[in-house]
């Protein structure tokens, strides 16, 4: 046998404990890295070794801790095995060039011996596994999962001891609380996973946008999303029919609050379809085709509202506030356009809320909701109890407004362009210039 032979099985084997210890660091962070929907759902579609992942995911610390043993295990043999063997091949060469001293070629030896095994321990062995985890951690884990789960099975009386030794320890310095399961994901974080999983391509806009929606659904209230009392078409039933008639002609809503007189008193709502084939004449009484009004308080979160015209089989419903007074009217359409967006039918003519006029300005409608130009501007306004601009400037000033009215809000300067029933209707935003 010659007498390097036994040198480069040391090395062979330094080799090896390398491939060992990036094989536990990558099964490591694959097991780290994916969700264990996601393992369940490889198990659905009969992936190999899908059901072996799984069963290492639902023992997670234990995996964990023996992925721990294998590195800690295969780090000290390339420490004890690599060194001194990369050593004896490096001395011959150097003392072949001319170096005598035995200090020097221990000292020259050892160094380089020590930079090529850290070397090859790093990038094989911890740095390249763990991206490659991090980057395709399904196919990586499958690929694991058998060897793993072997070790696993093996380690597994030396584990307890090793826990049980932790715990010992753990006690006599005060921490005696056990660990709890893995926490639930906030709100705020689902939503960055959904950016994330939206810039790379696994969500579409549309998806992000829907996802997005159904988050601030339940947050939202009935008082947010309303038609107000102002902007109401109503049947009053001390006008004649002509001029009812003329009326629904004219504005071509589906539904209709039947008053007597205001929206103060009102009897009931009148769906336009009960009106074909009705021989309407003068006189007619409009109470025998309307049905029962429905009505729901202000702060009512639309989650609920939605399940109310599920159960009612009403599509609309008249907004009260605390003193009882109708402050508005909501319906189904109101509701569903949080989550889909805007949705106009053939008869909708609606100007736009927000149009860019010009660089850095802005034509508002007042009743767009405050929330919306904060989203459009990226500018956060101070906190009040008001849903719309209108409301939001009323608030700063503390009077009612006029047309041509200024007014400085944080990072903005709007100017009240219309006034419509003491209500501002249109104005224009212009972002502040940056102070140096």
């Amino acid at each position: 046998m010659p007498e390097w032979f036994p040198d480069l099985a040391k090395i062979l084997t330094a080799l090896v404990l390398v491939v060992v210890n990036g094989f536990f660091v990558a099964a490591e962070f694959a097991l780290v890295k994916i969700r264990l929907s996601r393992i369940e759902h490889m198990v659905a579609e009969r992936r190999l070794f899908a059901r072996t992942a799984r069963w290492l995911a639902q023992r997670l610390e234990r995996s964990l801790s023996a992925c721990q043993l294998g590195i800690t295990m295969a780090s000290l043999a390339l420490g004890a095995i690599g060194e001194p063997a990369f050593a004896h091949f490096v001395e011959p060469v150097l003392r072949a060039i001319g170096v005598e001293s035995e200090s020097v070629v221990h000292a020259v030896a050892f160094a380089i011996s020590f930079t090529v095994v850290t070397a090859l321990h790093l990038v094989i062995g911890e740095q390249a596994p763990k991206v490659f985890a991090i980057r395709k951690p399904e196919g990586l884990l499958l690929l694991c999962a058998l060897p793993l789960q072997i070790f696993y099975i093996l380690s597994y009386p030396l584990m307890v001891v090793l826990s049980a030794s932790t715990d010992w320890l753990l006690k006599l310095l005060g921490a005696t609380e056990k660990s709890k399961s893995a926490i639930p994901y906030t709100e705020e974080e689902i939503r960055a996973l959904l950016r994330e999983a939206h810039v790379h391509g696994n969500l579409t806009r549309s998806e992000h946008s829907l996802i997005n929606a159904v988050f601030e659904f339940d947050d939202m209230v009935c008082r947010r999303i309303m038609v107000p009392r102002n902007d109401i078409d109503f049947i009053d039933m001390n006008e004649d029919s002509d001029s009812i008639l003329a009326m629904i002609r004219r504005t071509k809503h589906t539904r209709y609050p039947v008053c007597d007189g205001s929206l103060d008193t009102v009897l009931g709502v009148l769906h336009v379809k009960d009106i074909t084939g009705a021989n309407i004449q003068k006189g007619f009484d409009w109470t025998s085709l309307m049905r029962p009004p429905k009505k729901v308080p202000e702060n009512m979160p639309i989650s609920k509202l939605l399940r109310h015209f599920q159960g009612t089989h009403q599509h609309m419903a008249f907004v009260v506030d605390e003193y009882g007074m109708i402050i508005g009217i909501v319906t189904l359409e109101n509701v569903m356009e949080e989550i889909i967006g805007d949705v106009a039918d053939e008869f909708d003519v609606e100007e736009p809320e927000i149009v860019p006029d010009g660089p850095d300005s802005w034509v508002v409608l007042g009743s767009t909701a405050v929330d919306s130009l904060e989203n459009r501007l990226g500018i956060q306004f101070e906190e009040a109890d008001v849903d719309t601009v209108a409301g939001l400037l009323v608030h700063q000033a503390e009077r009612l407004l006029v047309a041509g009215d200024v007014i400085e809000l944080p990072g903005v300067t709007a100017k009240v362009l219309s006034v419509s029933d003491d209500r501002a209707t249109k104005v224009r935003f212009t972002l502040s210039p940056l102070k140096d």
